[in-house]
């Protein structure tokens, strides 16, 4: 694996919890919620939604929708268990 398809994955997996923590923010506006283990369950929930259903869309409608989670193109994970590491090549 090179080190742009491990920061790849990093991102593409960070990008779907921001955008949740967005969503909760927006959600707040005009609700109380004074909870916080609730707002991180709903970031935590909104995040593994989105996150789900662009790599859906992705799989099924076209690597365009990758975008939505940060970038087009999924990273490329090596397909034999030789035990590989982070490289920069």
């Amino acid at each position: 694996m090179t080190i742009y398809d491990w920061l790849a994955s990093l991102w593409r997996t960070a990008v779907p919890y921001v955008v949740g923590f967005v969503l909760v923010q927006l959600a707040r506006l005009g609700i109380t919620l004074d909870d916080a283990t609730l707002t991180a369950a709903l970031t935590g929930g909104f995040g593994t939604v989105y996150y789900a259903l662009f790599r859906l869309l992705e799989q099924k409608a076209g690597k365009g929708w990758g975008w939505f989670l940060g970038l087009a193109r999924p990273p490329h994970y090596p397909s034999s268990s030789s035990g590989s590491t982070l490289t920069g090549t």
